[in-house]
């Protein structure tokens, strides 16, 4: 059964612009580090590097690995975090989240786990690709039934499918182990429908921009840095990359185009501890 989207109206023609931000790993304690990094104060510096672009987002996605500790405090600084933008938040899962938990206590001003979002002509739909105590994602059918539902009942909007996990490898041994394991095949049953114009998700912190030639065009494919630590790009073993905490920009025209832009936090504040464990 189909649930219950959220809707925003906006005028006729005008384009949807969107903020992502992705695995920021926060703690229930705001001095809680991860590999070095105090990931209360990256999140903090990468909505302060927002605000002081000239990108007006009117909507949140926020991509999952929300919490690095499980606990319900992460989750409420998270959404205490997030209100000083005074914009809708919509959120998903990652595999360092706690669905129960996340749910119960992402709860705010204008906070949504709801997974369809309507607007400008678009559909974005905030899938869950997680599977319970592993790493590693899956798109499972109930996730395909969905996208299958949704895009039959609103056969007329541009789509924008948005997970935790990475459908393509990034070319990373060490990484690609975690990556969704049926996404060759998600990615050939997205790219039957017309509609569907981009795929968006976090996980592998670090930014990737391609595409996939699906049976009506080419989709556009993208990954974004975390709002804390980074991994280093084609690295065959675990390796922490020196570049700043990041998030996305997405423009979606009402003819279906998609304009993205990545943007880091500016200087080396944030720079992890190679030798520190823990991730």
């Amino acid at each position: 059964m189909l649930k219950e989207a959220v809707s925003y109206q906006l005028p006729e023609g005008e384009s949807l612009r969107l903020l992502q931000i992705t695995d920021p790993h926060l703690f229930a304690d705001h001095e809680g580090e991860l590999l070095g990094v105090n990931t209360a104060s990256s999140l903090q510096a990468v909505l302060d590097t927002y605000k002081t672009s000239d990108f007006h987002a009117q909507l949140m996605l926020a991509t999952g690995d929300i919490s690095q500790d499980f606990s319900a405090d992460s989750y409420r600084n998270f959404v205490k975090a997030v209100a000083q933008l005074d914009m809708p938040c919509h959120y998903l899962p990652g595999n360092h989240d706690d669905p129960r938990i996340m749910h119960l206590h992402m709860q705010g001003y204008r906070v949504f786990g709801q997974q369809r979002i309507l607007a400008a002509g678009w559909q974005i739909l905030m899938l869950d690709s997680t599977v319970r105590g592993k790493p590693g994602g899956h798109m499972a059918e109930a996730q395909f039934a969905i996208i299958e539902a949704a895009i039959a009942a609103h056969p007329d909007l541009h789509t924008l499918l948005v997970m935790h996990h990475n459908p393509v490898l990034v070319g990373s041994a060490w990484l690609d182990q975690h990556c969704m394991d049926n996404g060759e095949e998600f990615l050939e049953r997205v790219g039957r429908y017309a509609n569907v114009r981009g795929v968006l998700w976090g996980h592998v912190h670090q930014q990737l921009d391609s595409s996939y030639q699906g049976r009506h065009g080419a989709i556009h494919l993208m990954a974004t840095p975390s709002t804390c630590i980074q991994f280093e790009p084609k690295s065959s073993f675990f390796a922490l990359d020196s570049r700043q905490p990041g998030f996305r920009l997405l423009e979606l025209g009402a003819d279906g185009s998609i304009h993205s832009q990545v943007q880091r936090v500016a200087g080396d504040s944030f720079a992890p501890d190679n030798s520190a464990s823990g991730y």
